[in-house]
Order: C-alpha cells, then structure tokens, then sequence
C-alpha cells in the first residue's frame, strides 16, 4: 500500500504481453501482482487454488472479500490483471474506487489475435527457453477477428467512460512500451513505489519475433478482410471508435427477396434461415450473410421497400434448449469452461464426461429436471450481475437484446415463435412473395423436451428471472402454448 493507492488493476487481454508486464511488477519489491484473480474459471493461475487464503468459492461469493484481503498485503502494493471476461463485479469495485491504481496494457488487435491463433495451434502460452519454441502459423477468420475486435472496443471504451465519468486516470502502456524499463520505472514512480529496475526481467522470451506476414497462413485474405473494415487506428487506444453496430456480421438476408432476419440468439434461428432460403429457392450458403455497417447500409439502400424481423422463443423453452445444447451436453456445442465452472462451484447435477445423449438409470427425467431447476438459479444470479461467469447472448434476456438491435435499427417485425407459421408468410407478402413456404418447427430438446418436466415451479422461476421479456413482449405460461 502507498499513500496514493491502496492495490492496483492490469486492465489487459489475452496475448498484450500481460504475463511479461506481471513479472516486471512483481520485480519490485514493493509490489505484488496476484495474476487473473478473478478469471470465472479459476483463481490466479491455473492449478493454483487460492491467493492470499481466499478459495476459488470464497472468491465467487464475495468477490469484494479478495480485493480486500489484496489490500490488506503488509509491505507491498497488491494487484491483478483483469481481462474483458473476467468477473464483472469486481471491475465495478474497481473503477469507481479512486484509491484503486488503474494500468490499461493495449496492444495492435490484429498482432494479438494472430499471436491467440498460434499459440492455440502450437499449444505454447509461454516460452521461457527459446530452444524450446514451437513453431506454427495462424488461419485469419474474417468472422472471428471481427468479433475479438468488437470485444476489445467495447471493453476499452466502457474503461474510458467510466474514468473520464467519475473523474479518474490511469497509465497507458502499449505492447511496445514492455522492452522499456524506463517505462516501468515510471509505473513504479506513478504506483507510489520508490525503486527502480537496472533492467527487465529476461525470463519470458517473445515467442513469434517474425513480421506479421510470416505469420499468417492466408496473409492475402487478411488483408483483404482487413480493408473491408470501417477506418480507424488500431494502435491508439483510449480514442477508439464508439462500438460498432450490435452483432450486425450476425444478420441474414435472402438471396433476392428483401428481407433481413436479425436474430436473437438462442431461438430457432436455423429453421428461420432454412425458411429464408427455401423461400428464394436456393441453398442456404447462398443467403447474404458477414454484414458490416457499411454494408448493410448499402444493402438496404439497394432494397427498397425492405423489411426486417427477429423471431424471440419463450423463455422457457429458450433456457431450456441452451441448457441442453450448451451445458449439459459436453460435445462440440457445449461452453465447456462454463460448464466445468458450473458443475465445481454451482454444484450443478450433470455427468462429468460424455454428452447426455439418450436417458438411461444414470440421468432420467427427474434428474434432468433437478439438473434444470438448478441451472435456472444459475441464471437468477447471472443475470442480476452476481456471478463471474459471462452473461451469455443464448441466455441474455431478449429484452436486453432487442434493444441492442435498436442502437443500429429495430426490426420491422417481433415474432415469436408459435407465431412463425402465420406471420412469416405474411412479411414475405408484403415484399411480393405470395408463395412463400411454410417454416419448418425446431427439433425437440434432448434427452428430454421441456414439456416432460414442465410445472408450475419450473414456470414461477422461468418468469421470475426473465419477468421484464414477459412484460415486454406478452409471453404468458409456457404450457399455454403446448
């Protein structure tokens, strides 16, 4: 602790060289940094199951109790690096505390997303001996790095509001800056602590010194895909952009009719994009899809007369379909980090290995309900703020959702999905399809349906926790509709 801050916060991402920035900081005697301290996935470092005393499950009840204990430190000045994932309650704690010393490591978006793919294709996080590197070389996907550059601004404009709001700075250091041990004496200067380094710490090595264009398998197509993007400098950060438009790459149009599907995830978005292309006749990879803003403007400007719409599944039925397809099965759709999260600290009731394919003595249908009934009160708390965990779009309320659209453009039409069968028709009429194909209903949940568990319980959660979709949008009780 000094007398200017009490513990400090490394506001970083994956592959910003915040694990060479850790060890310079904890190269000072004054100074601590306890790593990812409040990853939803474990504490610290991997293996590692508490800091300073403070359990994994202790952390997730009161993350409030291990920043107090951080501060708590005798001697030194305590810190963690905090990513854009990482449990949310302890950035609010954070930010809106001025004797909290904010560092915001930046690094070029495209360098650290090539530097993620190959350390994913090689295996190495780190590399300590130069002897041992791997080599190996990144496949750019246009979609992905989209979506890891949305991430990273939204990240560092809510850090940039949030201090220019409350009246706060905080110290700048870009990737470039990590080879100067100038620059981390001054952080030391600005950190309150009265030392300085002869020189940097030697142990981490960089582990891919080549030119970007030696790096990237399909270098062409990145640059293709990169100068499609809206201009903006990818190396100064705070002074990004606002954030883009809310999941446009996510949008679908149809292959000649005017019509836009702009989807909520966790819905029967397949069955509406199937709908969509039997309606032009063609196969589904002929359907428009990748927009950016820029795009879809000229898409519409190109469509009179178009028309756009969304289609929500009630929330029942939608939590239960993203429980199946992503919690309790654990094959290639599962978020398998959430569900390990869940299983260790929710005590959530699945089998540990395998998908739940077919119902069996191990997991029958009172076990799969007790499973569900559990993961709802998962979602009570996840979506009041009070979990580490992400709040996840497939289980984000609609309400929520529907209006991110709107900071781009709100649909024409909000159909639900018991509605799809008559309205769908109806808006390609109105663009002068009078022969549009009835959409197909979405494959049943497995290993069992909603309906086979469905009570007034499961109901009186359901509309506790997703109370303002039922008021915003008229749901009544799922079993009304079955």
């Amino acid at each position: 602790m000094t007398d200017r801050f009490d513990y400090f916060v490394v506001f970083a991402e994956m592959r910003t060289g915040s694990n060479f920035l850790e060890a310079n900081l904890n190269a000072f005697g004054g100074i601590t940094c306890h790593g990812e301290a409040f990853n939803p996935h474990f504490i610290g470092y991997p293996n590692v199951d508490n800091i300073l005393g403070v359990t994994q499950a202790m952390r997730e009840g009161d993350p409030a109790r291990l920043i107090e204990t951080i501060k708590a430190q005798e001697g030194v000045l305590g810190g963690f690096r905090f990513f854009h994932d990482h449990d949310a309650r302890a950035m609010d704690i954070a930010l809106a505390d001025p004797r909290c010393a904010k560092i915001i490591l930046t690094r070029n978006p495209v360098d650290s997303y090539v530097s993620w793919k190959i350390a994913q294709a090689t295996g190495q996080w780190k590399l300590t001996d130069a002897r041992r590197r791997k080599d190996g070389k990144a496949e750019f996907d246009r979609d992905e790095f989209e979506h890891h550059l949305a991430k990273l601004q939204g990240f560092q404009v809510a850090l940039l509001n949030t201090l220019q709001c409350s009246g706060q700075t905080a110290f700048y250091v870009a990737y470039e800056d990590l080879q100067s041990v100038e620059v981390m004496n001054g952080l030391a200067k600005y950190l309150g602590v009265d030392e300085a380094l002869d020189s940097l710490d030697k142990k981490l090595k960089k582990q891919n010194p080549s030119p970007i264009s030696d790096k990237v398998e399909n270098f062409d197509a990145m640059e293709e895909a990169l100068a499609r993007l809206d201009t903006f400098n990818l190396t100064r950060t705070p002074n990004f952009e606002p954030r883009r438009g809310p999941v446009v790459p996510s949008y679908v149009a149809c292959a000649q009719s005017p019509l836009l599907y702009m989807p909520v995830r966790g819905g029967p978005e397949a069955e509406v994009t199937a709908w969509m292309a039997a309606l032009d006749g063609v196969g589904e990879d002929e359907l428009l899809t990748k927009f950016n803003q820029k795009g879809l403007r000229q898409w519409k400007r190109a469509h009179t007369g178009h028309r756009s719409f969304t289609v929500l599944r009630h929330p029942a039925a939608r939590a239960h379909c993203a429980f199946c397809a992503h919690i309790l099965s654990s094959g290639a759709a599962a978020y398998s980090d959430i569900r390990k999260t869940l299983r260790k600290l929710y005590k959530l009731p699945i089998p540990g290995q395998g998908p739940v394919e077919k119902p069996d003595d191990s997991y029958d249908r009172r076990a799969h309900r007790e499973a569900f009934i559990a993961f709802l009160d998962f979602l009570k708390a996840n979506l009041a703020g009070q979990t580490g965990v992400r709040i996840d779009s497939t289980w984000a309320s609609a309400a929520n959702t529907v209006q991110g659209l709107g900071t781009f453009a709100f649909p024409d039409f909000i159909l639900r999905e018991d509605e799809m069968e008559a309205y769908l028709p109806a808006i390609a009429h109105q663009v002068g399809r009078s022969d549009a194909p009835d959409p197909s209903a979405a494959p049943q949940d497995a290993p069992f349906t909603l309906g086979d568990i469905y009570d007034a319980e499961i109901e009186a959660r359901v509309a506790d926790i997703y109370q303002r979709d039922y008021m915003m949008f008229g749901f009544g009780p799922w079993g009304d509709l079955t």
